[in-house]
């Protein structure tokens, strides 16, 4: 048995990490979700760490209901990732240029573009429409059908599309490290909802506080919503909206990843993109029965389904493929996971710290990224090593730009 079964708990959790490495208070937040009425299961996966009512790396599996602190307010997170036709030997030895320029291109930290983006305007060389996304008349038209009071911020919210906003949010250029591929150029990119999924988040999370069967639960941040409720039917239409709004604002990101690679290196060419988000809601069958299953720094590793698992901003990271585990609900872990927090990890690094563990990589190295250094991290090779009945690794990748917020 490749996973630990926390004690202790009414609903099973199933741990593809030691509880004895996790801290007390992110086990706590798991016995606390696993004791409530709705939850069939928990699913824990190596990246685990403390978060806002429920933790991160987990898969929640409920009958009827949804916590919205277990998706986390920056809905539909995820990463996007293209290979290129590139290999290492076409880059420049000084990629200072290149990030410039796609800084230039695409807004980071609270920036938003000027203007909107079209995206039927993003186009390669050939006139080629790089966007994946259709639709875009009746996704904002399902704009006013929003039920969390943010009316206001349509115009903050068109703006922002295309941009990747900041914490560990990043977009990097990376090299493929090992096998018949070993060189290959790709572009990876990891963002979300931007403020209107935060918006919609936290208006929903006040409302779910107030329920009255949300009354004596062991954490208020848990508090859920019911199906077949008026405030779960608002919910989850404000929570799909912003999931695929999440999957757009990757979408264009990419696009404009792509058309400032192609600017500087005009013989480019570009696979198609492999997504998924790692902070999502969806129905799924769970042990022969309809679920609503949250991940919430997790990916979905169907069988044969292509995920990224990111490590840090020096550490490199993987693309890898799901093998379908039914005992971990088919998921796998979103990231490295960080192992101390932010103000942590500004306590115990320096600048010096930062530039001597990215060395090698064209990155910001100021005291605003210190909370992000390799060292705030788990080891990314231990967390692979820990899911390798999740999933497969098709390809390891390390980033040579990495552009934060």
């Amino acid at each position: 048995m490749s996973y630990h079964v926390l004690g202790g708990t009414k609903a099973p959790v199933w741990m593809w990490a030691d509880p004895a490495t996790v801290e007390s208070q992110a086990l706590d937040q798991l016995r606390n979700i696993a004791s409530l009425p709705w939850t069939h299961g928990v699913r824990v996966m190596p990246d685990v760490h403390l978060g806002k009512g429920a933790t991160v790396g987990s898969v929640i599996a409920m009958a009827d209901a949804v916590a919205p602190a277990a998706v986390g307010v920056d809905i539909g997170c995820g990463m996007t990732a293209v290979r290129t036709s590139l290999t290492a030997e076409d880059l420049p030895d000084d990629l200072r240029k290149l990030r410039t320029a796609i800084e230039k291109n695409i807004p980071v930290g609270f920036n938003a573009h000027k203007n909107p983006v079209d995206p039927n305007r993003l186009r390669d060389k050939h006139g080629k429409l790089l966007v994946r996304s259709r639709g875009w008349t009746d996704f904002w038209k399902r704009f006013d059908g929003l039920r969390g009071g943010v009316e206001k911020l349509r115009t903050r919210a068109q703006s922002q599309l295309g941009s990747l906003g900041g914490g560990n949010h990043f977009l990097e250029l990376c090299v493929e490290q090992d096998g018949a591929d070993a060189g290959r150029v790709w572009l990876m990119l990891h963002s979300g909802s931007r403020n209107i999924g935060k918006e919609l988040a936290e208006r929903h999370m006040s409302v779910a506080r107030k329920l009255p069967h949300n009354a004596d639960l062991p954490d208020r941040d848990l508090a859920v919503f019911l199906a077949g409720s008026a405030e779960m039917d608002a919910y989850r239409n404000d929570l799909f909206w912003a999931q695929d709004y999440a999957r757009r604002n990757r979408d264009v990101m990419m696009a404009l990843f792509q058309i400032a690679v192609a600017g500087a290196l005009p013989r480019v060419a570009f696979d198609e993109p492999i997504s998924c988000h790692h902070n999502y809601v969806a129905r799924e069958r769970i042990d022969d029965v309809e679920m609503l299953v949250t991940r919430k720094g997790a990916i979905r590793a169907g069988a044969g389904d292509l995920g990224i698992i990111p490590g840090s901003m020096g550490t490199g990271s993987y693309i890898v493929r799901g093998l379908g585990s039914l005992d971990s609900y088919e998921s796998a872990s979103h990231g490295a996971g960080r192992r101390m927090s932010r103000n942590a990890a500004r306590r115990a690094f320096t600048t010096d710290d930062l530039a001597e563990q990215t060395a090698g990589v064209e990155c910001r190295k100021d005291r605003g990224v210190v909370d992000e250094i390799p060292g705030a991290y788990k080891d990314i090779e231990e967390v692979i090593s820990a899911q390798r009945d999740l999933v497969e690794v098709v390809a390891r990748i390390k980033q040579v730009i990495c552009v934060k917020g």
